[in-house]
């Protein structure tokens, strides 16, 4: 891990979200070109602008550094979602999950 992955990855991640640099700074509480500089290189975020980027994005820091989901906020949503089944919906769910891996 480097410092451009951490750039890459708040692109990544919000692409996937679909809002501009400026939203995001704006969202953020920062200056229109806080997220731009993160993002050309300019600047990191400190840790605690860190961990208030993981929150904006739903993430714990874990799965901002895990890259290997591509769009961990949606897992995220589907896991708090799952939370909230029944044994016998997860085990369905479970079933239907394998037929889609084989396919």
């Amino acid at each position: 891990m480097n410092e451009g992955f951490i750039r890459k990855r708040i692109t990544q991640l919000r692409l996937y979200k679909d809002v501009s640099e400026y939203q995001m700074s704006y969202d953020l509480g920062h200056s229109r070109g806080y997220v731009y500089n993160i993002s050309s290189g300019k600047s990191l975020p400190p840790m605690k602008e860190f961990l208030a980027i993981c929150d904006y994005f739903e993430l714990t820091p874990q799965q901002f550094f895990d890259d290997s989901v591509q769009n961990p906020e949606l897992i995220q949503k589907v896991i708090s979602g799952l939370k909230q089944l029944s044994d016998a919906d997860l085990l369905m769910l479970l079933g239907f999950i394998n037929r889609l891996i084989k396919t």
